[in-house]
């Protein structure tokens, strides 16, 4: 979790996660520690519990900073500006950043969960150099055809979208079922 807005996300998916056989590990920046506090009733540390393994951001050398270590791929979510922008150009100086681009080396899926709006050519220039570094670009842009109800609904359809990209099979994504149009009357009938 990095400190860009948005950390509901990040806490609704190690919750899903959590009910699952999935070892996960988690890595908070300082930046999104603070976001935690700000935008939800949540703390660092209770948001640590959901995880398997957590990890300080300076520990470089921390299992899931080697290409050795397996995984099934990395989400970060929320990705700041910042965050995006070290992966996109190689600048590794924390875990976060080294683990997704030992991820990227190794060809697993990481994903950027990049919640920042608008966007400036600077940003659209570290998005197109991350999604070129084999980085999936994954704005939370609500699906509104899911009719979402609550905030709850929007987060829980992001989530399972997010798990459905790097390949994990939930109950949280509501399908698109195409259009129903209304049946035209042919006038030449």
């Amino acid at each position: 979790m990095s400190g860009a807005s948005g950390a509901i996300l990040g806490i609704r998916l190690l919750q899903v996660l959590a009910h699952s056989d999935i070892e996960t590990h988690l890595v908070i920046s300082p930046a999104a520690k603070m976001t935690i506090a700000s935008e939800t009733d949540w703390s660092p540390k209770a948001v640590e519990r959901l995880a398997t393994v957590v990890h300080p951001n300076t520990d470089i050398g921390a299992s899931i900073a080697s290409g050795s270590f397996p995984t099934i791929g990395m989400v970060i979510c929320p990705c700041s500006v910042k965050t995006l922008a070290a992966v996109a150009y190689g600048f590794t100086d924390d875990l976060i950043a080294r683990a997704a681009d030992v991820n990227l080396k190794e060809g697993r899926p990481v994903l950027a969960v990049f919640r920042e709006t608008p966007l400036h050519v600077g940003h659209l220039r570290a998005l197109t150099q991350f999604a070129e570094n084999g980085g999936v670009v994954f704005p939370p842009v609500p699906a509104f055809y899911a009719r979402p109800q609550t905030l709850d609904d929007l987060v829980d359809q992001l989530v399972g979208r997010m798990l459905e990209r790097i390949g994990i099979e939930n109950g949280l994504v509501r399908r698109w079922q195409g259009l129903r149009l209304p049946r035209q009357e042919n006038p030449d009938e």
